[in-house]
């Protein structure tokens, strides 16, 4: 069981960097070039697509249109998630 956050607003920081402002009234910015890999967020190396990012108003979290999205509590954690995501993204890269 973790926390649960509220993404209040997004922004895209080139090339595939966020700037997420939470509930909590902190703020992450969060590099994902090392987990854009696998079906879902491979695609979001497309930087057209990467930047279509907005806050989902029900789920209160980052989503694209190809439907990938984001835990807030892993961005809200980025530096203690990011190791844990790039460990799962070699399984990903591996098959």
């Amino acid at each position: 069981m973790h926390p649960l956050y509220k993404i209040h607003s997004v922004d895209v920081l080139l090339p595939y960097s966020l700037r997420v402002r939470f509930d909590d009234q902190t703020e992450q910015v969060v590099d994902l070039s090392d987990v854009l890999y696998g079906e879902l967020y491979g695609p979001l190396r497309d930087i057209q697509l990467f930047t279509q990012v907005r806050v989902d108003p029900e789920v209160h979290t980052v989503v694209w249109p190809n439907g990938a999205d984001f835990d807030p509590a892993v961005l809200h954690d980025w530096p203690q998630s990011r190791p844990l995501l790039i460990e799962r993204v070699k399984t990903w890269r591996s098959t």
